[in-house]
């Protein structure tokens, strides 16, 4: 069972967390906005048939199905993200009610009415995807069912909670719709983490074991539900499916959609970067041709889906920059595990480096290395330019996108050539913002990592690569590098030989090499180097303040794959259960220096990686 904490009821210090699960205000923007399965047209038309009929099959012309959870036996609710609670505006004492323990296990539908069959009904997304580089066709929500929206009334954010492992819907394909508690574990904790530290992720509210579910996966292992939310999970797959489909009406729908309500509005839309500045975001002009390129080429009009676009582009171009800066792997970036607001999105074989391998991918299943780290960025423009395809046609029209004849019958053929070429070249010019967007971001990141206040063109090369070509060379910790380097005084770098000294703090306890080894030279040349900048940046004497900025961008705790096998061991062979709830305290604020858990498992959980423990792989099923 999950504790109650009652000291983690407050939002940026003011107690505004006040809802349980049944008291907040609930929205089904999504499901109102565009078409359902029609096979199960209606709430009351999927509340009434059985079960077992909403199992997989080919659906059209679609975006979703009204499908509710699958009953689950016996359950137990294993933890709470406390964060969670707050962002959502849920207070500390709901997890203690029995309807969020049911609503949370699948087990009860708290916005429908049985009697009068009306309110909002659980429902599974339709999308498609391209799976490592192919094709894969119809896929969605195979184990995951949308409860409700809720927007946060403090924030004014709307995020759409789901369940996932809650059973079998008509994308399920020939899977069972459950997840295991191994996964489930992982999914968790990242999600949470990665929040933590400040990169855009999908989020995770409540973890259920589900103790008679018995899944079979490499083996036969226990069941259990995550209930997780995010602001959409529309992905880019989403989009590839009626593109494939040639569904016009519904792309453009879509699009519409995903502007208007996802994004807030088509003038909250990214315009074409004027100032050379990668971080400029907001168009002012609300919809038809950016006013900076109607008097230039015809071919580089730039109509609102463009922007729409561009969007996309720099979200997900600062996302992968910063899993780069805090090397992090997805595992399978496939198109549908794309978020369209750039999240961090369905969490497989995932993982944070141990030492540096730009050529690590945490997915034993991928031989060609296809997501390793080092192709991360590359492989999100991929799957971008496959995005820039499925809006290809609405890009290309440029002005002439909302004409009568070009909505309802597309493109003539005596226009066909110059939209190809509008949306080929939007596409093309759309890769080099993607670059300096993704750039900028990395070295915003990089540079405050490295204890920094401004970058220099030379830090690049000079910093940055040297930095991660050594801790390459020398298979050192790629987190405690950045963690240990903000409590090195500038002062213990004042000769060569203190250099080499300090670098040694680099290595594993009892594993530096010999006071005159090329490693260490090599190490503290670059430390001279480093300390040069720093009393550039900071001055003499500001070794605590640049310290403190340092540790509030550099964790000391990292979910790496070793602590997460020791926990999903812990808790399903060993039947612990508190180790979720302390983990989760490391988890929720990774750049303290101490938790007041337990000070031996704080050290060892942030300390080296035991021996051949480090740069683990898993399966998809992970």
């Amino acid at each position: 069972m999950a504790h109650l904490d009652t000291t983690t009821g407050t939002l940026n210090g003011t107690s505004k967390a006040s809802h349980t699960l049944a008291s907040l205000p609930k929205s089904n923007v999504f499901t109102t906005n565009l078409p359902p399965d029609a096979a199960f047209p209606t709430p009351a038309d999927s509340h009434k048939a059985p079960r077992d009929t909403l199992g997989p099959r080919l659906v059209k012309e679609a975006l979703f199905t009204y499908v509710r959870p699958e009953i689950t036996h016996s359950p137990e609710l294993l933890a709470v993200s406390q964060r969670a609670l707050q962002d959502l505006g849920l207070k500390a004492e709901a997890i203690e009610e029995e309807d969020f323990r049911q609503v949370v296990a699948g087990n009860k539908i708290l916005t429908w009415d049985d009697d009068s069959k009306e309110g909002i009904y659980p429902w599974a997304q339709c999308y498609g995807g391209y799976q490592f580089g192919q094709w894969a066709g119809q896929l969605g929500d195979g184990r995951a069912i949308s409860l409700f929206e809720t927007t946060n009334e403090h924030t004014g954010v709307r995020y759409e909670i789901q369940l996932k492992g809650a059973g079998r819907t008509p994308y399920s394909r020939f899977a069972d719709g459950k997840a295991v508690l191994r996964s489930s574990i992982r999914e968790f904790v990242v999600s949470e983490y990665l929040n933590a530290i400040g990169i855009p992720s999908t989020r995770a509210l409540a973890l259920v074991l589900a103790p008679e579910s018995k899944v079979m996966r490499e083996r036969i292992e226990p069941g259990a539900i995550v209930t997780r939310f995010a602001q959409s999970w529309i992905r880019l797959g989403t989009f590839d499916l009626p593109r494939t489909r040639g569904d016009r009406k519904l792309l453009r729908q879509l699009a519409e959609y995903t502007a208007e309500n996802v994004y807030g509005g088509w003038d909250k839309l990214a315009s074409k970067l004027s100032s050379g500045d990668p971080n400029e975001t907001h168009s002012k002009i609300s919809s038809g041709v950016s006013k900076d390129t109607i008097e230039g080429d015809a071919l580089e009009e730039e109509n609102r889906f463009t922007r729409l676009y561009r969007t996309v582009i720099r979200n997900n171009a600062k996302t992968v920059a910063a899993w780069q800066a805090y090397g992090f792997m997805n595992g399978v970036l496939n198109t549908d595990n794309t978020s369209i607001l750039g999240l961090s999105i369905d969490f497989g074989p995932f993982a944070f480096l141990d030492h540096f391998d730009p050529m690590y991918t945490p997915n034993h299943d991928d031989h060609m290395l296809r997501y390793s780290y080092r192709n991360q960025p590359t492989i999100i423009w991929w799957n971008l330019v496959r995005f820039g395809e499925a809006l290809g046609e609405l890009m290309g029209a440029g002005a002439k996108v909302d004409d009568e004849t070009f909505v309802e019958k597309g493109v003539t053929e005596e226009q066909a050539e110059e939209l190809v070429k509008r949306a080929e070249g939007i596409i093309d010019r759309a890769g080099e913002e993607y670059k300096a967007v993704f750039m900028a971001e990395y070295k915003r990141l990089m540079t405050a990592r490295l204890g920094l206040k401004n970058f220099k063109e030379t830090d690049f090369q000079e910093l940055f690569s040297e930095f991660l070509d050594w801790l390459e060379a020398y298979e050192l910790d790629f987190h405690h590098a950045f963690r240990r380097l903000g409590y090195i005084k500038l002062s213990d770098l004042d000769s060569e030989d203190r250099r080499k000294d300090i670098a040694g703090r680099f290595y594993k306890a009892n594993e530096a090499p010999r006071q005159e080894s090329e490693s260490r030279e090599r190490i503290g040349k670059w430390l001279e180097k480093w300390a040069s900048r720093v009393k550039e940046d900071w001055g003499e004497g500001k070794d605590e303040d640049r310290r403190a900025e340092m540790d509030k961008v550099n964790p000391k705790f990292v979910p790496r794959s070793w602590i997460l096998d020791e926990i999903i061991d812990r808790v399903e062979k060993k039947g612990e259960r508190d180790i979720l709830e302390n983990i989760m305290k490391l988890n929720l604020d990774p750049f303290q220096e101490h938790w007041g858990w337990n000070e031996i498992e704080e050290e060892r959980y942030c300390g080296d990686v035991p021996k051949y423990k480090g740069m683990l792989q898993c399966s998809c099923s992970s």
